[in-house]
């Protein structure tokens, strides 16, 4: 390993489960100490430059296409890394948290590449972290085979998915490992656990540690990324370059620099991926202070949307150009044994990867194991025997600011059915986080923190602008809650309540509502503990 002086030592403010001292091991932590004692200062300088630019956008500042970084976008020579091994064919990526069924599950998926997501499909407890981690190396080791109380069997498949790990992006923390009394960022965490203790076996089996990068902002978070791969690598005495990352354009402000993301992660980089649900948060949330940006209901925009289109199409141009990955976005349907359900359902998924497939995308997400053979059939037929279509350049596509931007001609108010979809949406999807699970099924769509996002924020948008009522969507709010009651006895109803009102129907709007909520499983892990020590 790299000599780099120990900093002060990790203390494990979590309580203690079943094979944890397998993950939180004395040298684990030490790696996770040198990464943050290197990178926390940054990290903290841009989380404040965050907060200063959203503040600037609310004054007024228009959004645009940086000067000061115009010679990397007009610089023809420069690429990305090749494909890594098992990241060549990506025509169908499954997305879901690390628990244990659902890491065999997607494994077994046939799909090409599986994201198993440490952030918004996954709700942040410690033992959901912890047993992340654990099912992970399992699954690496082959070790993860099990079978349930009622007998039925999980086995690991000979060819599974390769493992691409997304972990929790720079504005979280953990607060169960703490470093001189402060939390070490959530994710260090995330990505220092995996990368320790599976970065060499991965390469043993002939993959490598791969990763998926949410929520940047900016180039200056993707170099901030970069730093740490070169640093874990050289600690780890790993070839620089054996890291590979896809980074998540879901912020509007990320849009207008995909080309400096590409750059800064080059050695490192394993395309982009267009992260619609939250890309559409964060165009509600950064210009939620303007009436002309008053989206109607979320079911009603979608990807042939002028605005979204264009983010798109510029997204399959840049990653080609440079020779990278561009991959679509989600597919979150869930099949249900409903047939004419289904038929509808796979109807419009079919146009959506289809819409993908010939705009350029080189594979897709789902979010279900029975939407895999859809979307790869679909990119089957454009791909064929080919791994994927990045010689397809898209030079015909020619996108500017205003285009991102150009959101009128789909803006308008909710119908009460779209007031009332947000309320359900979120106050159950508040509920589940809450009780530890971060990815769920409603009303046929597979809901996570990126689709709550929306929700709450379409609610703030619309009664700020007078779109809706406050008494009106109360009422609302309180029909669900006896709703909520009626459908889950252990429904943590008055706690989801107040997530709801504190992040949705406030007078500022928070720019997540996962940093408050998280305070919430703090106050029950440690109620937890202090149960379990009574006499």
């Amino acid at each position: 390993m790299a000599q780099i002086a120990a900093p002060i030592r990790v203390e494990v403010a979590g309580e203690p489960g079943d094979r944890f001292e397998e993950i939180l091991t004395p040298a684990a932590l030490d790696f996770i100490a040198r990464l943050d004692a290197a990178f926390e200062g940054r990290r903290r300088d841009l989380l404040t430059e965050r907060r200063r630019r959203a503040q600037r956008l609310r004054s007024g500042e228009p959004l645009d296409f940086s000067l000061a970084t115009r010679a990397v976008r007009e610089d023809p020579h420069w690429r990305v890394a090749p494909p890594a091994p098992g990241l060549a064919d990506r025509r169908v990526e499954i997305t879901g948290p690390p628990e244990r069924r659902m890491t065999v599950n997607a494994l077994n998926s046939r799909a090409r590449v599986w994201m198993a997501d440490f952030e918004d499909a996954t709700s942040p407890t410690w033992h959901n972290i912890v047993s992340g981690q654990l099912n992970l190396r399992d699954a690496i080791e082959r070790r993860i085979d099990f079978t349930t109380a009622d007998g039925k069997a999980y086995r690991l498949c000979d060819d599974p998915a390769t493992i691409v790990v997304r972990p929790r992006g720079w504005h979280l923390t953990e607060e169960h490992l703490r470093i001189d009394g402060r939390p070490v960022s959530a994710s260090l965490v995330d990505f220092g656990l995996y990368f320790f203790h599976c970065a060499q076996r991965q390469i043993d089996a002939g993959r490598g540690p791969y990763f998926y990068l949410p929520k940047l902002e900016n180039h200056y978070e993707a170099r901030l990324w970069n730093d740490v791969f070169v640093l874990a690598q050289d600690l780890m005495d790993i070839p620089r370059g054996t890291v590979r990352a896809t980074v998540l354009i879901e912020t509007i402000t990320a849009a207008f620099e995909m080309e400096e993301i590409l750059h800064e992660l080059r050695e490192h980089s394993a395309g982009l991926n267009a992260g619609r649900w939250d890309y559409l948060f964060s165009l509600i949330k950064n210009f939620s202070h303007r009436p002309d940006f008053v989206l109607p209901d979320r079911a009603r925009v979608t990807m042939t949307a002028p605005f979204l289109r264009a983010y798109t199409e510029l997204l399959v141009r840049t990653c080609h150009r440079r020779g990278a990955h561009a991959i679509g976005g989600m597919a979150a349907h869930v099949p249900s044994r409903d047939p004419r359900a289904n038929e509808a359902a796979f109807a419009k998924v079919r146009l959506d990867k289809e819409r993908e497939a010939e705009a350029g995308f080189d594979g897709s997400w789902v979010a279900h194991p029975g939407l895999v053979p859809l979307c790869r059939e679909v990119f089957d037929g454009v791909l064929g025997d080919a791994p994927h279509q990045i010689a397809r350049l898209r030079g015909d596509v020619h996108v500017t600011a205003a285009d991102l931007l150009a959101v009128r001609g789909v803006a308008g108010p909710p119908t009460p059915e779209g007031v009332r979809a947000d309320v359900a949406v979120a106050l159950r999807y508040f509920d589940a986080w809450l009780r530890g699970s971060g990815a769920v099924a409603l009303y046929g769509l597979m809901e996570d923190a990126a689709t709550a996002e929306i929700a709450r924020t379409q609610l703030w948008q619309w009664l700020r602008h007078g779109a809706a009522d406050l008494a009106t969507m109360t009422a609302i709010l309180d029909a669900e809650c006896a709703a909520l009651e009626r459908e889950r006895p252990d429904a943590l109803v008055t706690e989801a309540r107040d997530i709801l009102e504190r992040t949705a129907l406030g007078r500022e709007l928070p720019a997540f509502f996962t940093t408050d909520a998280y305070t919430r499983h703090l106050v029950a892990d440690r109620l937890a503990a202090r149960a379990a020590v009574r006499p």
